[in-house]
Parts: C-alpha cells; sequence; structure tokens
C-alpha cells in the first residue's frame, strides 16, 4: 500500500513541501482572484505609468520652467510666465486656432471620403472584392510616412503633376496651407476608413431591408438609419484624424511652405531657439484639447469603437 501510495503521488510533489512558501501564495491566490490579475497587470501598467503618464508628468513640469535670457541656463523655479506669453501673444493665439482649423478640416474631409468607401466595402462589395479592398487601403500605412509626404512634394512642386492637372505650371496649390491639409488627409484616412467600415460591418442588413420595405429612398435610408448607427465610429476615426492633424510637423515641414502650426512652433523652441522650457508649454496645448475631445466624446460610445 505505501508504494501504491508513492507511485500515485504527482512528480515533482516531493520536491514542494506541504506547507511552504510557494503553496502557501498559490493557495493565497487562488482564492484572491483581484491579486491574481493585479500580478498579471503589473509589469504593463508600471510601463504605462512610467514610460506615458510619467513623460507626461515631466513635460508638465517642465513647462513652469523658464530659460535664463543672459547665459541661457535653465533656472528651475515654477513660473507661470510661459503660458501667460501664450495667453497674451496674438501670434500663439493664431497659430493655435489655425492648428485646430487644420486638423478639423482633414477630419471632415476624411469623413466625407471615407463614408461612400467604407459602405461600399461593407455593403456592396463581394467578400473576395472586401477583402482586396481592406489590403489596398492597409498598403499604404506600410510604406514610410517620409516617403509619402515627400511624394506628395513632387507632385506638389511647381510644374509638377498636381499643377498639369490644374491646367498648367503654377495652376495649383503649391506648398502652403491648403497642401498641408491635402496630405495630411491623405496620410490619415485610412484611419477613418477601417473604424467606419467596422461599424457598417455590425450593421444589420435587416434593418436596410425594412427602410426599403417601408418606402425610403437610399438618401432618406442612408440619414434616418446608418449614419446614426455609425456615429460612433465616425467620432472613433475622428479621434486618429483630429489629434494626429493637430501635432504634426513633419508634412508641414515638407509641403507647409510658410505655414506655421503648433508642431512647427514646438520643433523650433527646441532646436533653434534652445527654450525647452518654452516649447513643453506649447506642447501641452494639444494635450488639453485632445483631453477635453476625448471627455466630451466619451458618452456616445465612440471609444468602444477603438
Amino acid at each position: 500500500m505505501t508504494a501504491l501510495s508513492t507511485l500515485d503521488r504527482p512528480a515533482g510533489e516531493d520536491s514542494i513541501p506541504a506547507r511552504g512558501p510557494v503553496r502557501r501564495l498559490s493557495s493565497w491566490l487562488h482564492r484572491h482572484r483581484g491579486a491574481r490579475l493585479a500580478g498579471l497587470l503589473s509589469a504593463p501598467l508600471l510601463w504605462l505609468l512610467v514610460a506615458y503618464l510619467g513623460s507626461l508628468a515631466v513635460l508638465f513640469v517642465s513647462a513652469l520652467w523658464t530659460v535664463n535670457s543672459f547665459t541661457g541656463d535653465l533656472v528651475r523655479e515654477p513660473t507661470f510666465a510661459n503660458f501667460r506669453t501664450i495667453l497674451t501673444e496674438a501670434v500663439y493665439r493664431t497659430v493655435t486656432l489655425r492648428s485646430l482649423g487644420v486638423a478639423a478640416a482633414v477630419t471632415v474631409i476624411d469623413v466625407l471620403i471615407a463614408l461612400p468607401m467604407a459602405f461600399f466595402m461593407a455593403k456592396v462589395a463581394s467578400p473576395r472584392s472586401r477583402r482586396l479592398l481592406v489590403i489596398a487601403i492597409l498598403t499604404p500605412l506600410w510604406a514610410s510616412y517620409l516617403v509619402k509626404a515627400y511624394a506628395w512634394r513632387v507632385m506638389l512642386a511647381n510644374g509638377g503633376p498636381v499643377d498639369w492637372l490644374f491646367g498648367g505650371a503654377g495652376n495649383g496649390p503649391g506648398y502652403g496651407l491648403v497642401a498641408t491639409v491635402l496630405v495630411l488627409s491623405y496620410l490619415w484616412l485610412p484611419y477613418m476608413i477601417l473604424p467606419i467600415y467596422a461599424g457598417l460591418e455590425r450593421l444589420p442588413d435587416s434593418l436596410l431591408e425594412a427602410s426599403a420595405d417601408l418606402g425610403a429612398r437610399g438618401g432618406r435610408t442612408v440619414r434616418s438609419v446608418v449614419l446614426p448607427m455609425i456615429v460612433p465610429s465616425v467620432i472613433a476615426g475622428s479621434i486618429f484624424t483630429f489629434s494626429l492633424s493637430l501635432g504634426d510637423y513633419i508634412t508641414v515641414q515638407i509641403v507647409g511652405g510658410k505655414t506655421q502650426l503648433i508642431g512647427n512652433l514646438v520643433y523650433a523652441n527646441i532646436g533653434a531657439a534652445n527654450n525647452l522650457p518654452f516649447s513643453a508649454a506649447l506642447a501641452t496645448i494639444p494635450v488639453l484639447i485632445m483631453v477635453g475631445y476625448l471627455v466630451a466624446v466619451r458618452r456616445s460610445g465612440a471609444l468602444e469603437e477603438l
């Protein structure tokens, strides 16, 4: 009997004491599901706190510092001088409003383009064509950001393809604010198409059929059935397009000409001006705008679409 009991015991049991620390810890974790979940999430949460929230904290703290105008050294004494300058100087208010206008224009353009494309993909195209269209939309994301931006610089150059499309050299938009909106709309369009496509794919075809059975035309069905159902998806896509356009500075440097946005001012104060505290204060503007936007759309269910 003793031999059989010894053979029936699980392998490795002799190496773990009956009431050793490992066995006690295992039993305690088995009884406390919350502690077990906290242990699993501790590493990613620590990374989030240190890398993301920690960097934001450093950003806000450094925005309260100043630079000695004579020596160029950092003065680590808390002051709101940088924020007072941003609020009182008209040029910074103008740049902020221009940046908001560019981000809003890019979002509206992407919505107008993405809606018909996503609807065709979700409700009209065959399953095979649908997969090919999704791949076609994702393909530009595999290319380098700089490659795409410089490709647009070539197309928008004086005498380039866009000029000839409008009738000759010098007839196109050239470099400037319009070119910035155009290129940003192209760059972030997939981030608008995919959430809308996902929302339309979940829309039951029976709703569209019921609308048609009740005598509604196509336009009325889109206004009364489709659009109300995909508003969270549109808002989810706008979070990407709006935030990415609001903080972008590379596209403005490449095709913006003399256009100045918030990102350019942040970059200029980090580089040539060597005024890190003031650039940190400028960088808080898009952060606060996006926090306000996320709080405003939180009840729409858009965050669940991300």
